[in-house]
């Protein structure tokens, strides 16, 4: 594998583990990261959160963005949404989805990229103290 090209897979990693840390902090639920540059071109993952209604969809969002703005010095490209039941954030390497329950049922994103890698977002335990 070309030198370069681990290294802009480890630093989508590092992108999405601060993205993800950010969401679970905002109570993010059944967060996950799938790697998808082996299936597509145009990004390496996503991150995939739940949250429990519109206000906290917003918490998670902005959270994230600003995280990632603080440890990486990036802002979105694209910033996309349907009401307030689904908001995907495009970083160039990584895509964001923070679904509501129902939204995240309906588009099984999970399903349809059950055939890509699951990326270990070193997030703690769900019921851990740490």
């Amino acid at each position: 594998m070309r030198k370069d090209l681990v290294s802009e897979i480890a630093e989508s990693t590092q992108l999405l583990r601060t993205a993800a840390k950010a969401a679970d902090e905002k109570l993010g639920t059944d967060i996950i990261g799938l790697d998808v540059s082996s299936t597509l071109y145009i990004t390496d993952a996503f991150l995939i959160v739940s949250a429990d209604n519109e206000r906290q969809i917003g918490a998670v969002i902005d959270a994230i963005e600003q995280e990632v703005q603080l440890v990486h010095d990036r802002t979105p490209l694209r910033r996309e949404g349907r009401g307030g039941d689904w908001v995907l954030l495009d970083f160039g390497e990584i895509v964001v989805h923070v679904f509501s329950a129902e939204q995240r049922e309906y588009y099984a994103l999970e399903r349809l990229w059950k055939d890509v890698p699951v990326i270990d977002l070193q997030l703690p335990e769900p019921g851990s103290d740490t």
